[in-house]
């Protein structure tokens, strides 16, 4: 006759088996192995066990090996299984998603699921579990700009400098204009939002004239100083210059952040700003507005006022505008800006070097095995921002 093996068990062991079998959080699976584990201690044979807790003494006899094989983490979790045979080859998927990083179908910009299953022999819904587990999503397309601006290196590191180490005794103001806003009102009314249903709005407007709104953010209280006027050349820049100067006190000396507009560098306002020695002006890098940090609230007031925003005339327009700034000013929260410069610098380092490569590769004639290689080091490497 074949006798178990004894489970003997330690004193911390038995009060962690306990625990578990007493246990209302755990799995039922885990709180039986323990009360399996614990009746095996006492002596009882796999017969006994299955008939007090009606499982079968197979299944007993295995969980007493697996414990004496294991230990305590034996019972936690199951032991790993084959599972079931994939049913599409793993160089099918290899050819999915090298056709979906590397290729294009010859009538499209971009594969879709349908054109990619017919290429490859599979389902649609196939082809759509591949992308998903990969994390490939043709149909999306990001933009970027890498600036080339000579002079990126200095700018880049004075006004990140400013955001992070503000002059004492200063006020450092994210100045733009946000132009040719438009007062549009829309040709029917839309419905409003109710269970089951959306709000409705239509998708053809009429134009009511346009504005252009020039604000200043304070980057440490985050309030925000506005001006609305119908154009955006020198003269309105100027009109705002001097807003600035009457708002803010006159002992602080103002660091202005700005894009390199025309209208900014105007010789008119060039021999304003000369004329006050408060006005520090520093301009980001060509095709680096994101720099500016007003341009995040210039984010939030289209989004939150002016997307979905009916506007018969420009007049009510600008009201909409003013009331927003006037709200926003009441508890105003500043932008906590936390990149950098060394970080930047090295993702625009990167970004360049990827487009370097891309160039080479779309100018020099290449043996098709070495541009294959070199296209897939470009687009399946790591991100460049």
């Amino acid at each position: 006759m074949r006798v178990a093996p004894a489970v003997e068990l330690t004193d911390e062991q038995r009060q962690t088996l306990e625990q578990w079998a007493r246990g209302r959080s755990l799995s039922a699976r885990q709180v039986e192995r323990a009360r399996i584990v614990l009746m095996a201690a006492n002596g009882d044979l796999d017969v006994a066990i299955g008939t007090k807790l009606g499982i079968t003494n197979q299944k007993a006899a295995r969980w007493r090996a697996r414990f004496l094989a294991l230990g305590l983490g034996g019972l936690e979790k199951d032991a790993p299984r084959p599972g079931r045979t994939p049913s599409i080859p793993p160089a099918t998927v290899k050819a999915v998603i090298r056709k979906t990083t590397q290729d294009r179908p010859s009538n499209a910009t971009h594969w879709s699921t349908r054109m990619m299953a017919a290429e490859v022999g599979i389902s649609e819904a196939s082809v759509r579990r591949i992308w998903k587990a990969h994390g490939l999503k043709p149909h999306l397309v990001e933009t970027f700009k890498v600036s080339n601006d000579p002079e990126f290196t200095e700018k880049l590191e004075a006004i990140v400098g400013l955001y992070l180490n503000p002059p004492e005794h200063a006020l450092v103001l994210c100045c733009d204009e946000k132009s040719q806003i438009q007062a549009l009102d829309r040709t029917q009314p839309g419905l409003p939002m109710k269970r089951g249903r959306r709000e409705t709005m239509t998708h053809d407007y009429k134009r009511n004239g346009t504005a252009t709104l020039f604000a200043a953010l304070n980057a440490a209280t985050g309030n925000v100083i506005s001006l609305c006027q119908q154009r955006h050349r020198h003269q309105e820049w100027l009109k705002f210059l001097r807003l600035l100067d009457d708002a803010t006190p006159a002992d602080k000396q103002l660091h202005i952040i700005a894009d390199n507009y025309a209208t900014h560098k105007h010789p008119k306002v060039q021999r304003w700003l000369t004329k006050r020695p408060r006005f520090h002006m520093y301009f980001t890098p060509t095709s680096a507005s994101w720099l500016n940090m007003i341009e995040r609230f210039f984010r939030d007031l289209t989004e939150h006022r002016l997307r979905r925003g009916v506007f018969r005339d420009v007049e009510e327009l600008i009201t909409a505008i003013d009331s927003y700034v006037d709200q926003h000013n009441e508890q105003p929260k500043p932008f906590i800006w936390t990149a950098k410069a060394s970080d930047i610098l090295e993702k625009v380092k990167r970004a360049r070097a990827a487009l370097d490569n891309a160039r080479s590769v779309s100018r020099t004639p290449l043996a098709p095995d070495e541009r294959t290689r070199r296209l897939r080091r470009i687009q399946v490497g790591p991100d460049c921002f």
